[in-house]
Parts: structure tokens; sequence; C-alpha cells
């Protein structure tokens, strides 16, 4: 399989080539084996290798520190693609990229060379340690602490749902160095926190995870708890940015582009739910014909084709934003909480579309149904997207 090319600037013919490439291989070697290893609850290790050789760990990062450089726009089609077929897939590579981005937009230069050219490789696998079990929307209320001890930070307290936590090398750890700081936000901050220092190989003490979480759906990708017992690492080389207090914007600061995601993973449901649905009513007859001749059956599938595509324009609406500088927490918002709903629409109607077989392992719409309402969840529920959207259509529309 070809990687896809690193370069600074991608023309047209370039982004139809790694889409080309993602798309063979989506198609000629993930297709045919999700539907085991989804049920196996089996991880994906060979594919996860794939991806290190596409770059995509590095995909939205400089090529300066070894990354791909990719634009939003061109992430988002990678995205829709790889949902498209296996959703968890994107899971692996973006909650990473998170991490990564997080210390290319804030750390120092010391930090931006340590650590980014290991994230781009895949050497280090990783995500973002934000929710803890009584502190999801609210970030504020976090109980991990980090205490200063001379030029180390000592780590207690525990994460909880954190994708890559288990196989993965590190985390972007949102931490209180300041628990009694009112307001409260201006007391947290962000550290990189590995299992294993890079340079010598030596496991961290106090760094403990927990066991895999059953989940509904989204299989291929590890969650899990994280433990930190008198963790310690050394301020330097992980606190990111160098100063305390600035985890919380941190944070925030990546929600656009991870909803731009979240939409672009929203599309690839709804593209593959529409996608089953025309083949298999074009296959399943009732009364002498196939049932994409009964107008009910093309009732369905006609909305399904416009809110796929009326997804898809709104996701790469907000990611040409999102490119130009401009800001767009409302275009990534409305992305995120129109498609997500689509995508949940879209796979309750391939579900219905497909009737008893929806039910049946061996058919694909029941594992797109089983993720589709993860998209309303994460990145933001849809109900503070539409808080988000309402505020800024206000504040945008001043009388």
């Amino acid at each position: 399989m070809n990687a896809i090319p690193n370069a600074d600037q991608f023309t047209d013919e370039d982004e139809a080539m790694m889409l080309d490439v993602i798309d063979r291989w989506c198609r000629e070697k993930v297709r045919d084996r999700v539907m085991e290893m989804e049920h196996a609850d089996e991880y994906p290790h060979e594919f996860v290798e794939d991806m290190k050789e596409f770059g995509l760990f590095g995909a939205t990062i400089s090529p300066e520190y070894g990354g791909l450089g990719l634009s939003a726009t061109t992430y988002a089609k990678i995205v829709m693609r790889i949902a498209q077929e296996w959703m968890s897939l994107t899971g692996i590579f973006n909650s990473h990229l998170m991490m990564a981005t997080v210390v290319e937009k804030y750390g120092t230069d010391f930090q931006k060379n340590y650590w980014l050219p290991k994230f781009c490789s895949g050497e280090i696998r990783g995500g973002l340690g934000l929710t803890e079990p009584n502190a999801g929307t609210d970030l504020q209320a976090i109980k991990t602490v980090a205490r200063k001890d001379g030029d180390s930070y000592v780590v207690n307290g525990s994460k909880t749902w954190i994708s890559n936590g288990l196989m993965g090398g590190a985390v972007a750890l949102m931490v209180k160095t300041d628990p009694d700081s009112d307001p409260r936000y201006k007391g947290m901050s962000m550290l990189i926190a590995p299992k294993v220092d890079p340079d010598t190989g030596a496991s961290y003490d106090g760094y403990t995870t927990g066991s895999k979480m059953q989940k509904l759906a989204y299989k291929g990708i590890d969650s899990c708890e994280l433990f930190f017992d008198n963790y310690r690492l050394d301020a330097k080389r992980h606190l990111i940015g160098g100063i305390e207090g600035k985890g919380f914007y941190m944070a925030v600061g990546g929600l656009e582009l991870g909803r731009i995601n979240i939409s672009a993973r929203a599309v690839g449901l709804s593209r593959r739910a529409l996608e089953e649905s025309t083949r298999y009513a074009q296959e399943r007859e009732t009364f002498g014909k196939p049932i994409a001749d009964h107008q009910a059956i093309q009732l369905k599938l006609g909305e399904m084709a416009t809110k796929t595509k009326a997804s898809e324009l709104m996701c790469l609406h907000a990611a040409e934003a999102y490119d130009r500088g401009e800001r767009c927490d409302m275009e990534a918002g409305m992305a995120k909480y129109y498609a997500s709903e689509m995508a949940v629409e879209n796979t309750l109607e391939a579900m219905r579309i497909h009737g008893g077989y929806s039910y049946s392992k061996e058919y694909p719409v029941e594992r797109l149904f089983r993720e589709a309402p993860l998209m309303c969840i994460g990145e933001g529920t849809n109900e503070m997207q539409r808080i988000i959207i309402a505020k800024q259509q206000i504040a945008r529309n001043k009388i």
C-alpha cells in the first residue's frame, strides 16, 4: 500500500491521489475484516500500522515536525471516507491529533521539537485526558491535581472514558495546578503525560490503566480509566506552554477542529447507510418487484440522500472557514449538530429499509445504527451545540 506523500503544499492532484489511496485501502483491506473485528472487540493493530505509514498520526501537524500539514478540508474528506468503512479507525488518529495539536498550538519550542516528531510518526500515540467520573461537559469540575515539587509535578487523580488510553502511550492530561483558584478555570493546566520515558524506556511509577471498557459500539478503539498515584513529571518537558493556568483554553481551543471531525465521521456513517440501503432496495423483492420500486422506499432513499449531501456540505463549509483562519465555532457547531442528528436518522431509516435483516450481525447497518448516537454526544453534546449556535447567532446580529 502506497504511503501518502509529505509536502508543504498540496495541489488538487495531490489531494485526489491521497483520497484514492485511502479509498483503495478501505475497499481492499478494511471492508472485508470490519465485521469480524467489530464483533470480536478486536483492536486493529494492523490497520494502525497502515495509518502510521500513511502519515495520518501527523495529518494536520506542520511538516516542520514531520506531519503532513493537511488542511482541515482535506482532513475532513479523509475522515469521511474512513468512517464510511469503520468509524472506530477515525477515532484512533483523531484523538491522537487533538493531543498533538495542543502541543503544536501552545507548547514551548522545546516541547514542539521534542514531542511532535514522536507523535507524527506514531512512535507515541495518545489522546486527551480530560473526562473524570464527575466532570464531562463541565471541565472545571475536574479533581485531578498536580502539585509542584521543585522542578517536577506530582499528579494524583483519575480519568475515565479516555480514548487510546490503553493502547496509546501518552495523554494530554488536564489537571488542577491551583485547586483553590477563583474562577476555577484559571487554576487548570495541561501536562503531556506518558506511560514510559521516551529517552530511557523506563515506565513511570504511579501511572496505571484500568481494563478496557465494554461499549455499545466504537469498539475498534480502546477506552479505559487512567489512575495517577504520586505520578512525577519534569515541569520543563511536560507542562504544555511552560505556564500554569492555561489548560482550560488549550482544551477548548481544539474544539472547532474536533467538531468538524465529528461531523465528518457522521457524514461517513450517513453515506454508508445510504449505500447499503440503495443496494439492498434493488436486491430485495416484495410483491413481484424490487422494494426500490415502491414509493414508500423511494421517499426514504430520497430523504436520506438529501440529508447526507447537506451534512457533507455543512462539514466542508466549516472546514473551509477554519482553513481561512476565521472564527468558526458557530459553523463547526452547526455542522456537528446537523450531521450527527442526520446520521442517527439515516441509520435508523437504513434499519427500516432492511427490515428483519437489519438485526443480523451479517449486515453493516446494525453496526452503523449503534455507532451513530455517539456522534451526538462526542465533542460536546448536541444540546450544548444548540446553545452555542444560539449565542453566536445573537452575538453576530446585535441590534
